[in-house]
């Protein structure tokens, strides 16, 4: 099976494979250090962890809550 790749302009991506990998964990009370570590650990996530910026993290960080709140 193939996995699919995705980087930082896949905020969407990233929320739903957050989202997956940690279901009981409030985005909102994640540290974007925190953050930013549990997203080069997901499976396809192909970007440089050095061209992460704040704006970034926080897109993924909405992403995620979205996800997180359909699935409340």
């Amino acid at each position: 099976m193939m996995t699919n790749e995705f980087g930082w302009e896949d905020a969407e991506e990233i929320g739903i494979q957050l989202q997956e990998k940690y279901p009981e964990l409030d985005p909102l009370t994640v540290r974007f250090t925190d953050l930013l570590q549990y997203i080069v650990q997901l499976d396809g996530f192909r970007g440089d962890p050095a061209q992460s910026n704040e704006s970034k993290l926080e897109s993924v960080q909405m992403a995620w809550y979205e996800e997180y709140k359909d699935a409340q």
